[in-house]
């Protein structure tokens, strides 16, 4: 039990040998330990307000995307409408032409059956007239081959009336 025990003397020595090192440990630890223990704390805090800096910048350029992003859909909405309109309009005017063109064909077309068609009445009118004149030569031709021709002429000759 002695070694349980304090005894005066080894509280003397343990009381003398703690204040020394207390003393040592005070004028060459205690200083840097404390700046130490400092200078982390003002790192640990510098970099606390750097993270609410960057906290506060990622909500500003957050809120700045969401602007850019509604800006840009806007542009967008835009550009398509101008283009779904130009689009229209191009149709349109593609249809227009179109039926122009068309009209224009069909009306070629018309001009193109009547000439044909009063060609086509003209040269059945001339194969006509010269089948009559021939008609009209072979009949003459065979009352001529009779004598009595003089009286068929004299006939005509009367019958014409002078303009």
């Amino acid at each position: 039990m002695e070694l349980v025990s304090p005894n005066a003397g080894t509280i003397f020595w343990m009381v003398l040998f703690f204040g020394l090192v207390l003393l040592i440990l005070k004028k060459y630890a205690w200083k840097p330990i404390l700046n130490t223990l400092r200078n982390r704390e003002k790192t640990i805090e510098d970099a606390l307000q750097s993270a609410e800096h960057a906290k506060e910048e990622i909500i500003r350029l957050k809120s700045d995307n969401e602007k850019i992003l509604a800006d840009a859909r806007l542009e967008r909405d835009k550009l398509m409408k101008e283009a779904r309109a130009m689009k229209d309009k191009i149709i349109q005017d593609a249809q227009e032409q179109a039926q122009q063109e068309g009209k224009k064909i069909i009306e070629e077309a018309r001009l193109s059956i009547e000439n044909e068609k009063k060609s086509a009445i003209n040269e059945i009118k001339n194969q006509i007239s010269i089948l009559s004149v021939t008609i009209a030569e072979k009949i003459i031709h065979e009352k001529l081959k009779d004598n009595n021709h003089n009286e068929l002429i004299d006939n005509l000759l009367k019958n014409i009336k002078l303009s």
